[in-house]
């Protein structure tokens, strides 16, 4: 197997890893903990699990109110997923092959909330006071969160160098006269 084809494995690997992880967290959370019908559950001083319907994108962006509204951001996210998937499946870098998988395992899982539901579950508020510096979010959101901050931290700090030019000799100018 090429390292093309491995890298290639291993984020399908991670996208389902995260996708599956974040299938079973909500249902825990929507099941066994029936966190619609209690509202919150107090974990720790600036962490509790706090039942929200995110009908948005991030932070609640494009918010759709009717059906058509739904399916047309169902339709707008897959394609987003699809193209996240293109790329991942041209990417020769590993880092950024596991970066991509991060984000495709959180979108599909968002995706299929979105078609289930009609909405997201979300349901991880972390604060501090009354300072909160996210709005709820759940694990999918994390990964996608996760996935593009490493994509943007090698993009910055992983540029190829451009090869640099030794100065040129007196025998190498001697021999272009």
């Amino acid at each position: 197997m090429n390292p093309h084809s491995k890298f290639r494995l291993q984020g399908i690997m991670l996208a389902s890893l995260v996708f599956i992880a974040d299938q079973i967290v909500k249902y825990i959370m929507l099941g066994p903990l029936q966190l619609q019908s209690r509202g919150v559950i107090h974990i720790i001083s600036f962490f509790d699990l706090r039942y929200a319907e995110n009908r948005g994108v991030s932070m609640s962006f494009l918010t759709a109110d009717s059906d058509a509204e739904r399916w047309a951001l169902v339709a707008l996210t897959a394609a987003i997923a699809g193209g996240v998937a293109i790329w991942m499946w041209r990417e020769k870098l590993r880092g950024d092959m596991l970066a991509l998988a991060l984000v495709l395992g959180g979108a599909l899982g968002n995706i299929v909330d979105r078609v289930r539901y009609g909405y997201v579950v979300d349901y991880a508020d972390l604060h501090f006071g009354m300072f909160r510096p996210f709005y709820i979010f759940n694990l999918a959101d994390a990964a996608i969160t996760f996935g593009v901050l490493i994509l943007l931290a090698r993009a910055f700090l992983m540029r190829e160098k451009a090869p640099v030019q030794e100065p040129a000799s007196s025998a190498d100018i001697v021999e272009r006269v």
